[in-house]
């Protein structure tokens, strides 16, 4: 039901998926960015989800093969998913897609990839504006790893609590020297930590997700010398939730899934509420019995998890709706 075929897009390898279904307009495009903490993953890890998603929205998908880390540092992930996007956008016209019909959407690191290259193109008035973009259980901030979320699955696979810290950093700076000053929390200035609570705090998660075994944290006494490694942290490119409102408020339409077994659920509850402060309209789908990479594993070599169909069907959907 696909043409499939391998490209590059300014030296970017990408997979695309064309409908072989007429189309009586034009095609909806949508942007796909791999999970995998910007360590593993490929076209290959994603195929089937890429292959579903265009098949049932009947949507041409370009799955993006981005650099990964250690080998390539930030921001070489970042720059090869926007620097495909913007290709995509600008050659439109060989893909029978829509212009206005172009929707960013990735999983995990994929779906910080998402939201970075979202806000990036809000402010551009030389491309088309995006219809939309889809975070699946997206990675947003690197600033506190202590969030209830963070600590009620800290265990739980198949992403583990220092696994996320240690992919920030491998991704950020090639090594995880830091981790621990990470987790700890010691490695943000006091007056950036307060600066940022607005936007990143327990205060802002809903009371329902912080009965199961959530104490708060004071975090440790802050080290200027880890914060002079891992500064980078607090851009808005590797961590999307630091982004200024005048940046968030242009964003389009947005489709947020969360997991209730998920140390990044925090995240995307975070996100939600500074797109809804900002007048963005949000869909939100919350996998309550989901865990982290759930979405990946809706059929996987004889393994099938209802939630994670579920959730792929619910991503199906809100495209068509568009």
């Amino acid at each position: 039901k696909l043409f499939i075929k391998d490209l590059c897009f300014e030296k970017v390898p990408v997979r695309i998926y064309q409908p072989k279904v007429p189309s009586a307009s034009q095609w909806r495009g949508v942007m796909f960015f791999h999970g995998g903490g910007w360590v593993f993953g490929s076209l290959e890890t994603h195929e089937k989800l890429c292959r579903s998603i265009a098949r049932e929205s009947e949507s041409v998908v370009v799955s993006v093969g981005y650099r990964l880390a250690p080998e390539h540092k930030y921001p070489a992930a970042y720059e090869d998913c926007l620097n495909a996007t913007i290709h995509f956008m600008k050659n439109i016209e060989h893909y029978g897609v829509d212009p206005a019909n172009v929707i960013v959407c990735g999983d995990s690191a994929g779906g910080s990839g998402s939201s970075a290259v979202s806000q990036t193109l809000a402010g551009r008035s030389d491309l088309p504006r995006l219809r939309a973009q889809i975070l699946i259980y997206p990675g947003l901030q690197a600033l506190d790893f202590n969030l209830p979320s963070y600590h009620q699955n800290r265990g739980v696979p198949l992403l583990f609590r220092e696994r996320a810290a240690f992919f920030a950093l491998q991704y950020l700076n090639g090594d995880a020297l830091h981790m621990q000053e990470v987790l700890e929390g010691s490695h943000i200035p006091p007056d950036m930590r307060l600066k940022y609570r607005k936007w990143v705090s327990p205060d802002n998660i809903p009371e329902k997700f912080k009965v199961r075994g959530y104490k708060p944290q004071k975090p440790h006494e802050f080290k200027a010398e880890v914060y002079e490694k891992v500064k980078r942290l607090c851009e808005p490119d590797p961590c999307p939730l630091l982004a200024e409102d005048a940046v968030i408020h242009q964003l389009p339409e947005s489709f947020i899934v969360t997991c209730g077994y998920d140390v990044l659920r925090d995240d995307g509850l975070l996100y939600k509420k500074r797109l809804e402060d900002n007048g963005i309209r949000v869909t939100w789908y919350h996998l309550e019995d989901g865990f982290h990479g759930i979405i990946s594993l809706f059929d996987y070599c004889g393994l099938s998890f209802p939630a994670g169909k579920r959730g792929l069907d619910r991503i199906v959907k809100f495209i068509k709706d568009l």
